[in-house]
């Protein structure tokens, strides 16, 4: 199967790596341990499985760098050094098939290095560490709960008694379906056409919910982030950006996708038809 190996570093230069000249990936492996939890107790034979979690995953790409000249060969080998520099920080791994295309930010744990084969070309092993260990899609995927739908298209024919220019959706449910390996999080956007206070998310399988406790305004949106390590509740108004955390009910949940169908309810404690709901969302995968 043919694939593509591309790395975007945290100055948006990147790098592909193909099949072909110059710049060949000639293997590509990953590695990671599943850290156990056990318990035993006085008599007991073996130990009683509690739990576990991943460990980070360790990447390698192989390389081999094919050139037309000496010149050229050096040249490749400082662009490949430029791009993989960890002192800039986390970028992101793109991997892509005729099938998929994932991606897993990761930073490089050893300076790449090379052994010239001849003076044209030279073979390089590039070590990358993800400390996040899931692979996610390359964008979020959408879902919108309550949204008002156009009801026109051009070219516009007039009849009596008028047309309907739009209509809101009538479903207070959606399902969002996870189709990763794994539970992950996701960002929730409450948008208000007018006034509204207190709008709210429930999840219908487990009662759990989170909820905003504000008057939204017209125009205003509220986005809250429940992905691992980055949570976050901000209000969106007029082009500007505040943290809006402390408007958060305390009996809320940052909500998570678990595998599969999630049911999904909004509310509001006044002014329901001025909320508009979006949930954006990346699954989580083991591998490529």
């Amino acid at each position: 199967m043919a694939r593509t190996i591309t790395y975007v570093n945290s100055l948006g230069v990147e790098l592909v790596l193909t099949n072909s000249a110059p710049f060949l990936l000639e293997d590509f492996s990953e590695t990671e341990n599943v850290n156990i939890y056990s318990s035993t107790s006085m008599n007991q034979d073996g130990n009683s499985y509690l739990s576990n979690t991943l460990d980070i995953r360790d990447i390698s790409l192989d390389i081999c760098l094919i050139a037309t000249s000496n010149e050229e060969l050096i040249s490749y080998k400082n662009k490949v050094n430029k791009i993989f520099n960890p002192k800039i920080g986390e970028g992101y791994l793109i991997y892509t098939d005729s099938v998929k295309t994932r991606k897993v930010k990761c930073i490089v744990n050893k300076i790449p290095f090379f052994t010239d084969i001849n003076g044209i070309a030279s073979e390089g092993l590039i070590s990358l560490t993800a400390n996040n260990p899931y692979w996610t899609d390359l964008s979020e995927s959408k879902e919108e709960i309550a949204l008002w739908i156009g009801g026109f298209e051009f070219p516009l024919e007039l009849i009596d008694g008028g047309i309907e220019m739009g209509y809101r959706s009538p479903s207070l449910i959606v399902n969002v379906i996870n189709g990763g390996d794994v539970e992950c999080g996701m960002r929730i956007e409450f948008t208000a056409s007018a006034t509204l206070t207190n709008p709210s998310l429930l999840n219908v399988n487990n009662g759990e919910f989170i909820k905003i406790n504000k008057t939204m305004v017209a125009g205003e949106t509220i986005s809250i982030v429940t992905y691992f390590g980055s949570k976050k509740v901000e209000s969106i108004l007029g082009g500007v950006t505040t943290n809006a955390f402390n408007y958060i009910d305390f009996q809320s949940t940052f909500l998570q996708l678990d595998v599969g169908d999630n049911l999904y309810r909004y509310n509001a404690d006044s002014g329901i038809d001025n909320l508009e709901v979006s949930i954006y969302y990346q699954p989580q995968y083991l591998g490529v």
